[in-house]
């Protein structure tokens, strides 16, 4: 494990260390424990910048599966330094900012989990050379900005914001892991630095294009770019912190960061040219209108980002056109686009992130962000009026602050792209200067509008004058800090020249340098008598005048701007999808198992008949079985007439035993065919599945005495069919000759390679440990899901019967008093036996139950048994002792939540699977060794057997979860 690598992990660990602090909460506020995370990371990004304004980049690669040539691979360079900066130094400051804002019974373990995942998640995107792996971090910034978004979640506002940025990032997202899948079908690489190497040779493959055009719908819908820009507005329900750091300076920024990362890949091509510098231009002239409609001071900053981040999004569109000429003196005359992007790309997030933090001390001290109720705060709150002074002027473009710099680099990139004589950009060039100067008079106005509106005239608040004060201090700091660097950068910008924005230029424009090679940059705040500055004139003289007239030509919005809003076309669509699906769901959604079961298998039989059909190389050898045993024979004829009386039994005790013993006779059949472990797991699970079904008997229907001939001809059909099917796929695999065998590569290396004889077991916790994982992850689920069905009360009925178990008139009798319930002071009348010789009997063969269990985990590595077996076995012992007293007994002798139990067991599992990571392995490799311990002799010790502790606590959790609701009678 490299230290770039914790620099990433970090976060995330230290965020699920902090969800288990809450009662801690009450006492201390967790901010200051979270604060030194983000400036231990600041800190260390801070100390690299010698280095990587050196050339002297990080790669440092741990391998995931390199099979399929995906690698846990960080490359550090000027680009991604750039962006690792603004995540933990803007992070450190929102932490600060929280810790006054966010009050302490507002579950800030919850809360600071959130923040640090997404600060984790977006050092994983910029840092990330593996796309695969690029794209995980990519989505998990998506559901770490859900949960922050609709951290509120009982106000509809926010879960309805946080829903709406879900689904369009994510429908972004899965289109960009289209993109990046066809680039490896190009390229034959997902490592972007190969991809950038081989450009050559991919450019005029057909998927390039798609490719292209698939990326950039992902990078504008997490940068919210015209037309999937409707999710940020909404977002802003969220808390202001989360807005200062997710909206400024991260999130919105990881579009643009896709954009700049794959210019060298796809840079010099017209459409990416012309779709980058058209979407951003649009986007910066659009937001910028609508932010001048608003009233609310958020809704305005909301606007406000979409169109900054056009700006910058239309600038590295332009700059993409130096890659056109490739290596050469001609291509550098083209670069000032880029070095524009990247600078104001570090200039937005201090002063944006300054103004959200503003507007949320506005927001603290008189309770509203309406600016139509707001004004004259400047006597009260003269260190805020100065934050939003500068912001504000910053934002506008004007000097002495650092957006004064990289706006006019911006009209001069504008002014550059109209005489570029490649893309037709002769004759369509000038609209570019054009709508830029058009949005920056918008943005100058909108700015004037925060700052005067909120500060001057007269106090329209509810709270007199008097009352209002200055924030605390601690909630100052921050925003103080980023307007001081705003102003220091705007009169000394060349401080950023060799340290920051070169290198970043470097690795967007990577192609127009030969080794050793720099880009010549240098800053300065006065550039003289230029073009350029003439259009910022005709900005502030245009913009003072239009604010200054602004009541007489806002009705312009009523009057011309059409009601049927971008927005509210998403609403529309999103409501009649919403329908159709609905609709088309309760189609086959039934409610009826047996119906979802009929789809389930007719979609195996069809899809396996299929690839049977099409299939080549499978062979149908029946020479060299063995001939049956009398005891075979007569255990099957046993098994097929039990299996056979399961659907004419009258009642559901009867269907139960025979199902059980169908169970209990197969498992008779793994021991006969020498498969012990597949013998203890049947066996154990028949067990816990009968005893499942006795404790939710009484929730069962009763079986309807007559069934129409089509409803069992269709019961029929299914059943032969899949039996056939199944068949045919044991002989085909014990047929087919041509394909060589995986099984004595097992027999041969499972303990030469896994320390292990038992080949099972091995399987399941090394060579296919993977598998395990991802199995006992999704029994998680499914078990979480069964108790968040039984304690939401969802009343279901099964549909393929006739019979319902609650007369409508009982259901509709006691639903007002369900519904005023609180699930967990339900009293429930738990499962108990009145049996004193199984109590008494349960209180010796548990403890032999729970001795065999250990022996079974212990042993599993060399003999039958293992953590599943085990968690099974012990889970077996504690359903007897529920039976044979009661659940309440139960949790009294084991007061433990086993949702815990399997959380901690998946944790354990992952972290052992990751912790190959630490000794430069792929993931989930195993080690075993054999050493000399004290009364043991030599004993052979395994990181296997951490795995199995895992799935042992799983699979307990997991079964006593679903036993103990279902074992409740509510």
């Amino acid at each position: 494990m490299y230290l770039i690598h914790a620099a990433i992990l970090l976060p995330i660990l230290a965020g699920v260390g902090i969800a288990f602090m809450k009662r801690l909460s009450r006492s201390f506020h967790l901010g200051w424990a979270v604060l030194t995370i983000p400036l231990v990371l600041l800190i260390y990004f801070l100390s690299l910048i010698p280095q990587i304004s050196n050339r002297n980049l990080i790669s440092e690669s741990l391998d995931w599966m390199p099979s399929l040539g995906i690698n846990f691979t960080i490359l550090l360079d000027g680009l991604s330094l750039l962006l690792a900066l603004l995540i933990t130094g803007i992070g450190s400051l929102v932490v600060l900012y929280s810790i006054y804002y966010m009050k302490q019974d507002q579950a800030l373990h919850r809360f600071y989990l959130y923040l640090l995942l997404f600060m984790g998640a977006m050092l994983g995107v910029v840092l990330s050379d593996n796309m695969m792996v690029l794209y995980g971090f990519w989505e998990l910034t998506s559901i770490a900005s859900f949960l922050l978004i609709a951290f509120h979640h009982k106000k509809e506002a926010s879960i309805r914001g946080a829903s709406k940025s879900f689904l369009i990032t994510v429908f972004g997202g899965f289109a960009m892991l289209t993109g990046f899948i066809l680039l490896y079908l190009i390229s034959g690489s997902y490592s972007i630095r190969e991809t950038i190497a081989s450009v050559s040779n991919i450019a005029e493959h057909h998927l390039f294009v798609p490719a292209l055009i698939l990326i950039l719908i992902g990078a504008f819908t997490k940068s919210a770019q015209f037309p999937f820009h409707v999710w940020l507005p909404d977002a802003m329900e969220a808390p202001t912190p989360v807005s200062a750091y997710l909206h400024s300076a991260t999130m919105v920024k990881a579009g643009i960061y896709i954009v700049a990362r794959f210019t060298p890949v796809f840079g010099g091509e017209a459409t990416w040219f012309w779709i980058i510098s058209l979407v951003g231009t649009i986007s910066m002239v659009y937001g910028a209108l609508i932010a001048i409609k608003k009233t609310d001071l958020k809704a305005i900053l909301a606007y406000s980002t979409i169109s900054q981040l056009g700006l910058i999004m239309s600038l590295f569109g332009l700059g993409s056109a130096a890659l056109y000429f490739g290596y050469g003196s001609e291509s550098l005359l083209y670069t000032t686009a880029t070095m524009a992007g990247l600078l104001h790309l570090f200039n937005h997030a201090l002063f944006k992130g300054s103004l959200f933090m503003m507007a949320g001390i506005v927001d603290h001290e008189t309770g509203t962000r309406d600016i139509r109720k707001l004004g004259g705060l400047i006597t009260v709150m003269p260190l805020t009026f100065t934050v939003a002074l500068i912001g504000t002027f910053s934002m506008a473009g004007l000097p002495p602050f650092n957006g004064f710099v990289s706006k006019e680099m911006f009209f001069k990139a504008t002014l550059e792209a109209a005489d570029f004589s490649i893309f037709s950009l002769g004759t369509w060039g000038i609209i570019f200067p054009v709508l830029a100067w058009i949005g920056s008079v918008m943005t100058f106005i909108y700015s004037l509008v925060i700052v005067f509106r909120t500060f001057l005239g007269k106090n329209k608040t509810d709270i007199p004058l008097q009352k209002l004060h200055e924030a605390p201090i601690g909630m100052l700091i921050p925003p103080l800090i980023l307007v001081s660097m705003v102003l220091i950068t705007g009169i000394y910008p060349d401080i950023l020249s060799s340290s920051i924005i070169e290198p970043a230029m470097a690795s967007v424009l990577s192609p127009l340098l030969a080794e050793g090679e720099r880009f010549d940059v240098h800053l300065y705040l006065w550039h003289g008598l230029t073009p350029e500055l003439w259009m910022t004139v005709g900005v502030i003289v245009l913009g003072v005048i239009s604010y200054k007239l602004l009541p007489r030509w806002k009705t312009v919005y009523e009057e011309y701007i059409p009601v049927y809003t971008i927005n509210k076309g998403y609403n529309s669509i999103f409501r009649a999808l919403h329908r159709f699906s609905k609709r088309w769901t309760q189609t086959y959604m039934n409610g009826s198992v047996r119906n979802y079961l009929i789809y389930i298998f007719v979609f195996m039989i069809v899809l396996i008949s299929y690839g049977f059909y099409h299939a080549t190389n499978i062979e149908w050898n029946f020479s060299g079985y063995d001939s049956f045993k009398l005891y075979e024979t007569i255990l099957l004829v046993g098994l097929v007439v039990t299996a056979i009386c399961i659907p004419f039994a009258k009642h559901r005790l009867s269907a139960v035993i025979l199902t059980g013993a169908v169970g209990y006779l197969v498992s008779l059949f793994f021991v006969l065919f020498r498969a012990p472990d597949l013998a203890l797991t049947q066996m154990v699970v028949e067990t816990v599945s009968v005893a499942l079904f006795l404790l939710c008997f009484y929730h069962l229907p009763e079986l309807t005495p007559k069934s129409s001939k089509k409803y069992k001809s269709i019961n029929l059909i299914i059943s032969i069919g899949v039996g056939i099917i199944v068949m045919l796929i044991a002989l085909a695999a014990s047929g087919t000759t041509q394909l060589e065998t995986i099984s004595e590569f097992y027999t041969k290396e499972s303990y030469n390679l896994a320390g292990g004889k038992n080949i099972v077991n091995v399987l399941l916790v090394d060579f296919r440990g993977f598998d395990t994982l991802l199995e006992i992850m999704v029994l998680g689920v499914a078990a979480l899901a069964i108790y968040s069905m039984i304690n939401l009360n969802l009343n279901g009925k099964d549909l393929g019967s006739s019979h319902f178990t609650l007369a409508k008139e009982k259901q509709e009798s006691t639903e007002k008093e369900k519904s005023n319930s609180n699930p967990e002071s339900w009293n429930s009348v738990s499962l108990r036996s009145n049996d004193v010789f199984l109590q008494m009997s349960t209180k010796i063969i548990v403890f032999i139950i729970l001795i065999f269990a250990l022996y079974l985990f212990f042993a599993g590595h060399h003999q039958p048994g293992g953590g599943f077996i085990s968690g099974l076995v012990t889970a077996s012992a504690l359903v007897l002792l529920a039976i044979a007293f009661n659940t309440d007994t139960l949790r009294r002798i084991l007061p433990v939540d086993y949702r815990t139990v399997i959380a901690c067991g998946l944790l354990i599992s992952l972290a052992t699977a990751a912790g190959s990571f630490v000794f430069d392995l792929p993931f989930m490799s195993q080690a075993f060794g054999y050493f000399d311990i004290p009364l043991l002799g030599e004993v052979e010790l395994t990181t296997a057997t951490l795995f199995e502790t895992g799935v042992f606590m799983a699979v307990l959790g997991v079964t006593m979860t679903i036993i103990l609701q279902i074992g409740e009678d509510r």
